[in-house]
């Protein structure tokens, strides 16, 4: 489906199958009854985003108003709801391929076999449900809103897995997995939900990742100067915004940089033999000393060759990664605060190298603008702006723009393109053949939600949220 430049769908024939079939000319619109959901005039989503450091959901309210054909997106409220530790475990358990403590017994009542990694994500699916629900009504109350009065609630959920195309080796296939289930999230707040945002551009031979550029277009576009806003999380990722850019520039790019927090939180927890999730302000990095052989090394990581649209994650920069930075240091008689000292220095310069190489290239870049858990790391944000000494390096909240709450803010906007039937994904970005409306809607139960805390047993109660 194309877009003009005031954001219009406009009716086409879509993307040719292999076996020649398209959409019919004459076929309504996709969004014909879904913006009904929608009342006139202004009006209030939600975004949930769980991201790759297992610290918690952020979660945005977000105000949206229709002017001229366009949307304009205003930041109402932001909360944070960290999980709780016995969850968190879970979750980075699931996602390493790490032993859990068996959810139920060898054998069910029936005498059936119950259990196994299948057993655990699915538990963990309606776990992370209850989760992200708990964190929108906490959002509603910290803002004073009712549940009636949000009209919809976009969820990202948590990626467990992700293999991009350009990642995958022969007899792989490319897939994507986010858990958080939707219809948990819908029953226990009774707001329509759209969620799962990511396949659709993976099934159009996309990335599938970033799909956050969009919202960076429109929270951080300028007419006059080139800009890269750089969300550093779990992992990094860059979105390229050239001077007065416009969705369907071709100088508008975004992907993952590289790793972000993920190597220094797995190195701080280390180090703290478990009590630390973070290295907070930077501190112990400022502690330790960068090894320049270790560094060097560390960037000769394949992932950082490849050419954009590219997209990466804890398969790329986990445990494994963590694992073989240790064994490194080691040899190099490196102490445990040298190495987060280097893993820090590492995600510094891949983001250097990657706007030198990928971004400068295609246009002027006068600011870089950070966003994201990273953009509180003092001494990651010195180490960037010497990595960057010719460009202004900026935190988002010196933008009036609350850089922890951009990603959240992201879902919440991928939600209202979806409802209104527009793309949210943008092909120089990921790679993908098309545009394309992205998520799936799922709509609340007609009778009213139970609420959280009530005495009736909760979908996904078996693991505390």
């Amino acid at each position: 489906m194309a877009m003009n430049a005031a954001g219009d769908s406009r009716q086409g024939r879509g993307p040719q199958t292999k076996t020649g079939s398209a959409r019919p000319a004459n076929a309504p619109p996709v969004s014909l009854t879904l913006w009904k959901l929608i009342p006139p005039g202004p009006c209030l989503v939600a975004g949930l985003m769980s991201g790759t450091s297992h610290d918690g959901i952020s979660a945005a309210l977000v105000r949206i108003e229709e002017r001229d054909g366009r949307p304009r997106y205003a930041l109402r409220a932001f909360k944070v709801s960290p999980y709780r530790r016995a969850l968190r475990e879970r979750m980075l358990s699931a996602a390493e391929g790490r032993p859990a403590r068996p959810l139920w017994p060898k054998r069910s009542a029936d005498g059936q076999a119950n259990g196994g990694a299948a057993a655990e994500l699915s538990t963990l699916n309606f776990a992370l449900g209850r989760a992200l629900a708990e964190a929108a009504l906490k959002l509603l109350e910290h803002a004073g809103v009712a549940p009636h009065e949000l009209a919809l609630i976009g969820s990202h959920g948590h990626t467990f897995f992700h293999l991009p195309p350009r990642a995958a080796h022969r007899g792989q296939t490319p897939s994507t997995l986010q858990l958080g289930e939707p219809a948990v999230i819908a029953a226990l707040t009774g707001v329509p939900v759209v969620a799962d945002f990511r396949p659709m551009d993976m099934a159009l031979g996309g990335q599938g990742a970033p799909l956050a550029p969009l919202a960076h277009l429109l929270l951080f576009g300028d007419p006059g100067r080139g800009r890269v806003v750089q969300n550093i999380g779990g992992i990094a990722n860059a979105t390229y915004l050239p001077p007065n850019a416009r969705v369907g520039d071709p100088r508008l790019i975004a992907f993952d940089t590289g790793p972000g927090n993920m190597p220094i939180d797995a190195l701080a927890a280390r180090l703290s033999a478990g009590r630390l999730r973070m290295d907070k302000d930077g501190r112990l990095a400022a502690r330790g000393k960068v090894s320049e052989p270790l560094l060097a090394r560390l960037m000769k990581h394949r992932y950082f060759d490849r050419q954009p649209p590219k997209s990466t994650g804890r398969e790329e920069f986990g445990l494994s990664f963590v694992r073989q930075l240790t064994a490194w240091g080691k040899k190099l008689r490196l102490s445990e605060l040298d190495l987060i000292a280097t893993a820090t220095a590492l995600t510094a310069r891949s983001i250097g190298e990657a706007v030198r190489r990928f971004v400068a290239p295609l246009g002027p870049v006068e600011q870089l603008i950070v966003a994201g858990g990273g953009a509180h790391n003092r001494t990651l944000m010195r180490m960037l702006k010497a990595q960057l000494p010719e460009i202004e390096v900026l935190n988002a909240d010196q933008l009036a723009v609350d850089g922890d709450a951009v990603e959240a803010m992201a879902f919440a906007i991928l939600a209202y393109e979806m409802i209104r039937g527009r793309p949210g994904n943008i092909p120089s970005v990921t790679g993908a053949r098309c545009p394309a409306i992205l998520g799936k809607l799922t709509l609340p139960p007609s009778l009213p939600p139970r609420p959280a805390n009530g005495r009736a047993r909760q979908a996904g109660a078996g693991i505390s949220a």
